[in-house]
């Protein structure tokens, strides 16, 4: 399939290459395609990598709902995880000239925005504002300056703050959790809001909206600290230093609340593991922590002793592709090109991470979990944007 098959296919199967680009001639609707896309030390893989993004966006539209949503309507970040994924191809056409599907995709959206300013349906408030925030975001932010501006507003709001009990801070100050569980962060959820908040942070709020919502962003990186096995930095009980950990990120600061853990003399210890990690990265570098602050070099020094793509460290096939969604972008915004291994040795995460995802492909177009369902990874929805967001990040500097 070449581009001008898939673009024919998004646009509709019967029109030519100009279809739904009016103002183009097919020749220059061609050429602005091709020009779009960089060129790469490695041509020939990134042109895999195009061919692997291109049949997962095919899977995708065909599973769209009438109603505009992807794989369940209560859950409007799916479906705008599927639509970072149409406006990210490579080429930019779909981005500048977005056919209906994707457009009746991003008004289901809208009409997902809610009184106070959230952007979610029954549950998980934060988590799909969030990912709606930054589906937006990345189509058109002027078009969508008022929306942005309240969910922007509404994410600062659910930062959770608490009264000190016997003169000691709650752990869970400072940081975000899903929105309607209670007293509770955790570090996937505070990644999401802060990548939403950095993203839009040129925003400027409507004047009902008093610039006192915006973020602490101290508490934040304070929350985070809490949830870093880096004895220096964090004072929690849980916390060892130990070499296996040291470093590394946990789920959330409370001890009992974690997913995985260690057998230490018979008692139980959180264990780091890799995707709270690379959210704990992204983290700190949303929160303008610089790469020679001992936090990020902590993490950063972790995530190389337990550099893999062949399972989620500390929690196997949990959570799998998530990890790769996350660790792509981590990697990224850090800017990594390589991974120290030990004894002097390199790793080329791009390319590790591209031949894994091919690999995992699967003839439809399609990427699941075919080992864990945990976190909803057996929806082949939500794992193919993961995988098509992945491949997207590393195209550039492949």
């Amino acid at each position: 399939m070449n581009r001008s098959t898939f673009l024919r296919i998004l646009f509709g199967a019967s029109a030519s290459i100009g279809a739904g680009l009016p103002s183009l001639p097919p020749l220059v609707a061609r050429a602005e395609a091709a020009a779009a896309i960089p060129r790469a030390k490695d041509r020939s893989l990134q042109l895999e990598i195009e061919h692997a993004i291109e049949k997962g966006l095919l899977y995708l539209k065909d599973k769209q709902d009438s109603a505009g949503f992807w794989s369940n309507a209560d859950y409007p970040a799916l479906t705008g995880l599927v639509l970072l994924g149409f406006v990210g191809e490579p080429s930019g056409v779909v981005k500048a000239h977005p056919p209906d599907f994707v457009r009746k995709g991003y008004d289901f959206l809208l009409r997902s925005a809610k009184p106070d300013g959230g952007i979610y349906g029954q549950a998980l408030a934060n988590y799909n504002t969030s990912v709606v925030v930054l589906a937006l975001n990345a189509a058109d932010p002027e078009k969508y300056d008022a929306v942005l501006r309240r969910a922007r507003a509404f994410l600062a709001g659910q930062q959770n703050f608490y009264p000190k009990q016997d003169g000691k801070t709650n752990p869970y100050e400072g940081g975000i959790g899903y929105g309607d569980d209670g007293p509770h962060s955790d570090v996937s959820n505070t990644a999401f809001a802060l990548e939403a908040l950095r993203e839009t942070r040129s925003m400027v709020y409507d004047q009902d909206i008093p610039a006192s919502k915006d973020l602490n962003w101290d508490a934040a990186v304070a929350f985070l600290q809490r949830c870093q096995n880096l004895p220096a930095a964090n004072a929690q009980p849980w916390v060892t230093g130990d070499a296996s950990n040291r470093g590394g990120f946990i789920y959330t600061p409370v001890a009992e609340d974690n997913h995985a853990f260690d057998d230490r003399d018979g008692k139980k210890v959180p264990r780091s593991y890799g995707s709270m990690s690379y959210s704990g990265l992204l983290s700190y570098i949303y929160a303008d922590l610089t790469r020679e602050d001992p936090r990020v070099t902590a993490v950063h020094d972790w995530l190389s002793r337990n550099y893999t793509v062949k399972e989620n460290p500390g929690l196997g096939a949990s959570g799998l592709y998530y990890y790769y969604h996350t660790m792509a972008k981590a990697l990224s915004v850090y800017g990594a090109d390589q991974i120290n291994l030990s004894e002097g040795k390199t790793a080329d995460w791009r390319q590790d991470l591209t031949l894994k995802l091919l690999d995992l492909q699967a003839s439809n177009g399609s990427w699941v979990n075919t080992q864990s369902g945990r976190w909803w990874e057996k929806d082949p929805v939500l794992v193919t944007s993961y995988c098509v967001r992945t491949l997207e990040m590393i195209h550039p500097g492949i």
